[in-house]
């Protein structure tokens, strides 16, 4: 990726030139998509031997053309594999999705209490159902008012059907973040949803966030977690 045309236009955000995600189109073994934090989203159709900026309709206040080709700061990309062409975003501001691979992006932030954050993550069986963890600003790497919530929108953000998912977790005087490796789901008959805080705890929620639980505590911040079901 550092010999792409558009390389010398990169510019590193304070997560440098991270390149932190890699979705594989099951449905194509040449597909590709990967998101580079401070350049953009790529895709790949011929196994990585070319690349093409996909980030149309992604708008950056913080570069000089806030429209560029590349330089955007995406945090995070997820993909249900029953819907290869539908990817959700979670960028440096605005929470996107794409229903073209990737060739037009349109934001569903909607009413979220700030559409700043790092993670975004799909329900295992529900590919329309998305899961975000708002943060208060890029000044402010904690969640709004101090309350823990994970919101989800059972429409792909489509209908602005945002809802806070607030049971089991702290709702006053919380001040921690949830990075963009710090959500897992399960494939479980409900979906189980886990993340962690950089405070140290992990949450789980059986339910597809319906109600959490604290697996641990007092853990030094949590930078990623990963989820293996046992037959």
């Amino acid at each position: 990726m550092r010999t792409h045309p558009s390389a010398g236009s990169w510019a590193p955000g304070a997560g440098g030139l991270c390149l932190h995600t890699i979705i594989q189109d099951p449905t194509n073994d040449k597909r590709m998509f990967i998101a580079i934090s401070a350049a953009g989203a790529f895709r790949t159709e011929d196994g990585g031997k070319s690349w093409t900026p996909i980030n149309k309709g992604l708008k950056s206040a913080q570069i000089p053309n806030p429209e560029a080709e590349v330089g955007h700061c995406v945090h995070h990309i997820a993909m249900h594999p029953s819907k290869p062409n539908t990817l959700f975003m979670q960028k440096h501001w605005d929470v996107m999705r794409t229903d073209d691979g990737g060739d037009h992006w349109r934001d569903v932030g909607g009413d979220l209490p700030s559409d700043f954050g790092f993670v975004i993550d799909v329900h295992a069986h529900e590919p329309e159902t998305i899961y975000v963890i708002p943060i208060k600003s890029d000044m402010h790497h904690f969640v709004p008012d101090g309350k823990l919530r994970v919101y989800r929108s059972r429409t792909g953000g489509n209908e602005n059907d945002w809802e806070a998912l607030t049971k089991g977790l702290p709702q006053s005087g919380c001040y921690v973040n949830v990075l963009r490796d710090a959500m897992a789901v399960d494939t479980l008959d409900k979906c189980g949803i886990y993340f962690g805080t950089s405070g140290g705890a992990v949450y789980a929620s059986a339910d597809a966030g319906d109600s959490w639980t604290a697996l641990a505590r007092d853990l030094p911040a949590v930078l990623s977690v990963e989820v293996q079901t046992l037959a």
